[in-house]
């Protein structure tokens, strides 16, 4: 492995990631640096929605949201294993927004983009439809349309793995320590885990750090000028399935917010966002009693059976490093992406990013390209709108055959394991699962349908190194383990792992 980059990339989200896969497939040498795990901080942190954002039109984002909503579809196309439509059910609440406010907000919504394969908006009888039967008597009308569904973590690592595919360099649990300019290009310090420290080169630096931009302006770089960041916070909670069917909902509240209510990992309930300024450490974000206390009220509101903090099985927080735009409140903050760029008599540029959302990393990832060419040449023309991502390249109507054709392939599979394994791997399912031709080639069982061929798989291919990798980030499964099974896994890894990799199987 060199120590000699074209771009050094500081941050492993979704940012950090797209920027590196885009980079590396125009044919520039990159190396990525992650002070934790991928996706371990903001971009798993998300309401895991691929979205326009419907409420960014109430403060006039038109671009973003035009932008966003072109961006669905072709992720979806990109990745549908990972992505996939969702129609979202709006109640028309009589003391909030007017039903001809929100009848135009879903015009626009529908005709912004360019929408294609998704389907469109439609008025809703809430007294005969399905979606009314689980909220309270008084909601008679809503509105549905059209949005997506993303596995975010999964996301961030796929990107990372095509990166690396394409030659990158990705290092994650490596934190850059320093960077100085010398000579025309950056002098970047890095250090491992263990403790190791290795300094590379390179011609451009990319700060992608999230809430941590300005930490890596002031640690890293050694510099001190305010930058314009909002750290904002976002928590979700999750709690046993609320409704049968597989629509969600999107409520407003009475403080001019918004909530969701999504079906998640089939037997729960995902319910979010909070947003609220925050000030604090981003690593030790939590949850409060407040926020908890918030999400279960504005959802308590809508549906007939209230939901209370002991329905609360699980909560996740996250820290949104926003752009100031000046705006009063958290909530109202624009969620477009900014770049700023600082270079030496145009040598040795820094691109620092701030803002964005995970819809539109894509084309944020094209634009910081834009700028890499202006300092370092093209090296090629925009490639990602219809390159797929790792386990992506099949139809976005065939996620049903694959699962039968997965089924087929390995018949000691039930349905619900191979199901799983073709929404998490898509077609690199087959890759996982090799020559195994019973259970017991699984290997070693660690609760409900993990195997031992997965854990290899994730630890080999996908940068996994502890329990929480493999369970919260790459496969949602701390849902669903014991906490004797997830004890097994972290003493497995403990035992087997050296160096990032895994004893050989027995």
């Amino acid at each position: 492995m060199g120590n000699a980059f074209d771009i050094v990339i500081i941050g492993g989200g979704i940012n950090g990631c797209g920027i590196a896969r885009d980079a590396a497939g125009r044919g520039y040498s990159v190396c990525l640096a992650e002070m934790n795990d991928l996706a371990s901080a903001t971009s798993s942190g998300s309401t895991k929605l691929i979205h326009g954002g419907l409420r960014y039109l109430e403060y006039y984002e038109f671009r973003l949201v035009r932008e966003a909503l072109k961006e669905r579809e072709v992720l979806w196309h990109l990745a549908p294993h990972i992505i996939w439509p969702l129609r979202f059910v709006l109640p028309h609440h009589k003391g909030l927004r007017p039903a001809w406010l929100l009848r135009l907000g879903l015009f626009l919504y529908d005709h912004l983009g360019g929408r294609c394969h998704l389907g469109g908006t439609r008025t809703l009888d809430m007294r005969t439809d399905a979606a009314g039967t689980p909220l309270k008597p008084l909601f008679s009308k809503a509105f549905e349309y059209s949005d997506c569904w993303v596995n975010d973590a999964r996301l961030v690592v796929l990107n990372a793995r095509d990166a690396a595919d394409r030659g990158a360099t990705i290092l994650p649990r490596t934190k850059a320590i320093a960077a100085r300019r010398e000579g025309g290009q950056w002098q970047v310090t890095l250090e491992a885990a263990n403790g190791d420290r290795r300094t590379v080169t390179a011609k451009l630096l990319v700060n992608a750090a999230g809430p941590w931009v300005d930490n890596v302006l002031g640690e890293a770089l050694g510099r001190n000028e305010a930058q314009n960041i909002r750290l904002v916070q976002g928590s979700h909670i999750v709690v046993r399935r609320l409704f049968d069917h597989d629509r969600c909902y999107i409520f407003q509240n009475s403080d001019g917010r918004i909530i969701f209510a999504i079906p998640y990992e089939d037997d729960f309930t995902l319910i979010g966002t909070t947003d609220r300024d925050y000030e604090g450490d981003p690593a030790k974000v939590a949850i409060s009693a407040d926020e908890t206390a918030y999400l279960c009220e504005a959802a308590s509101d809508y549906f007939a059976d209230p939901v209370t903090p002991d329905d609360v099985v699980w909560t996740y927080s996250a820290v949104r490093p926003l752009y100031d735009d000046g705006a009063t409140a958290a909530h109202q903050a624009t969620r477009d992406y900014v770049l700023k760029v600082d270079d030496e008599e145009g040598a040795a540029p820094v691109i620092n990013i701030f803002g964005g959302k995970i819809t539109t990393y894509r084309k944020l990832a094209e634009t910081v390209m834009e700028r890499i060419g202006d300092f370092l040449g093209d090296k090629g023309a925009p490639w990602t709108e219809t390159a797929p991502l790792p386990g992506g390249d099949f139809a976005i109507t065939g996620y049903d055959a694959l699962v039968a054709e997965l089924a087929k392939t390995y018949p000691f599979l039930d349905e619900e394991h191979a199901a799983r394994l073709v929404r998490l791997y898509g077609t690199r399912a087959w890759n996982l699962l090799g020559a195994a031709a019973n259970h017991s080639d699984l290997g070693a069982h660690f609760g409900y349908d993990l195997y031992e061929v997965e854990v290899r798989y994730l630890v080999e291919n996908e940068w996994a190194t502890t329990a929480d990798d493999i369970l919260w980030r790459r496969t949602k499964r701390g849902l669903r383990l014991t906490q004797d099974n997830k004890e097994t896994l972290a003493h497995f890894l403990k035992d087997n792992m050296k160096d990032g990799r895994l004893a050989a199987a027995q």
